[in-house]
């Protein structure tokens, strides 16, 4: 742990050390969104800072970080030196030792409301955790075909809605579609009765490239700021019925949740992890030339509707990816796609070997088959009206972690049905 005369950030199972200093969009009443990065229990303004001259990079009083992530990474990396110099111990005594100048710029985390921390140019979604794809493979056609044939080849994925990425506490608003219920012949027009999540690491693009442009998985990585938890929230039953042959739509644009602070790739280093072993292997331009994934410990809470506490379903790690984000961005950028700033690609849903390491209900409850017990004798095969659920996730060190603080959403009602949608 770097110490920090900041003592709240010293807590040895705190979210935010000064190892972290990860970026996010903050507000209090009254005041417009601006950039601040966390450390304890507190939002550091950096707007403020930089007001004061003691960062040197302009952006930080925008309501989105794209102007500071666009200047690329070597600014990153000089405005992670001047924080940590504010805040390490013995260091710059600027901010330690100005009494008025602290009240300005520390601010606590109880008392702001957090933003969309960037704005989404564009929103892709893989498929890159094997034991989830080999699950679900398993549910709908058997054990022998349980991966798709090009699945161990090369990373899966479909363009999502950026228009739909919402920060962690917005409500969920149950989505509306077309069913096709097994014993019909023909599909009706309901709410959705099967809605999940899907736990995932979501990786945001802090430079871009230009239309026709290849990249390596080396530059791939390069291109990545950091990384936020996302969850995917999915109606099972509407993507069963509209995801052949061209994959998932509505079922999946309704909303995706991510967590307000943005964790650097910078802050992630000593956590880095090799490829795991290839059944096959891949093409050169897809095949990593130093580790590229992750140790990252993940956990789902869910708290049902009328419940006071929290039930953790699921626990499971980033080391379960099969296909890290610099390849993702790799494959992605490979025909010419034009990549930008702001872009957000979601890892797919990260489930372990185990029941209870599964990434979303459909496999926890196989399906529905198996309901899932929670505290109280309450029973859940899917995700109810007024259900909250939470995505937690850190990387531990020896004597600190760097955490990405909660991934929550609460889901409402579905729209009243209108005459002029369905029959009757």
């Amino acid at each position: 742990m770097l110490r920090s005369w900041l003592e709240d950030a010293n807590a040895p199972d705190g979210d935010f050390p000064l190892n972290n200093l990860p970026y996010g969009v903050f507000s209090r009443d009254g005041e417009m969104p601006r950039c601040g990065t966390a450390i304890g229990g507190y939002v550091a303004d950096l707007a403020a800072l930089e007001r004061a001259g003691l960062i040197e990079a302009p952006g930080f009083d925008q309501p989105k970080l794209n102007a500071f992530m666009a200047q690329g990474k070597a600014v990153w990396a000089n405005i992670r030196a001047q924080l940590m110099d504010l805040f390490v111990e013995n260091g710059n005594p600027a901010l330690r030792d100005d009494a008025d100048l602290r009240a300005k710029v520390l601010i606590s985390q109880t008392a702001v409301r957090m933003h969309l921390p960037f704005e989404v140019a564009g929103y892709t979604d893989f498929y890159a955790g094997r034991h989830h794809a080999e699950n679900v493979g398993t549910m709908f056609r058997g054990p022998e075909n349980a991966l798709p044939p090009n699945w161990l080849s090369i990373p899966i994925g479909y363009n999502g809605r950026a228009s739909t990425v919402v920060v962690s506490g917005t409500p969920v608003r149950r989505p509306l579609g077309q069913i096709k219920p097994p014993e019909a012949d023909f599909p009706i027009f309901s709410p959705t009765k099967r809605l999940d999540i899907e736990l995932e690491f979501g990786a945001v693009l802090g430079q871009g490239t230009q239309m026709g442009e290849p990249l390596t998985v080396a530059e791939a990585d390069e291109l990545i700021f950091g990384y936020v938890l996302l969850n995917d929230w999915s109606a099972r039953d509407i993507q069963a019925w509209e995801y052949q042959p061209l994959g998932p739509f509505q079922a999946k644009a309704f909303a995706t949740s991510i967590s307000p602070w943005v964790v650097t790739k910078a802050a992630l280093e000593p956590f880095r992890l090799p490829s795991p072993s290839r059944v096959r292997p891949l093409l050169p331009y897809l095949r990593e030339l130093a580790p590229m994934r992750y140790d990252v410990h993940l956990e789902v809470h869910m708290r049902a509707a009328g419940q006071d506490g929290d039930n953790m379903i699921s626990r499971t790690n980033t080391c379960e990816l099969y296909y890290s984000a610099a390849q993702q961005l790799a494959h992605h950028a490979i025909g010419g796609c034009k990549m930008e700033v702001g872009d957000l690609l979601g890892s797919g849903t990260i489930s372990g070997p185990d029941k209870g390491s599964r990434g979303s209900l459909l496999e926890i409850t196989w399906g529905g088959k198996e309901p899932l017990l929670l505290e109280g004798g309450v029973e859940r095969r899917f995700i109810e009206d007024g259900d909250t659920l939470t995505l937690t996730g850190w990387a531990q060190g020896p004597d600190y972690r760097i955490g990405f603080g909660v991934c929550e959403g609460t889901i409402l009602p579905a729209p009243s049905l209108r005459p002029e949608w369905c029959d009757g």
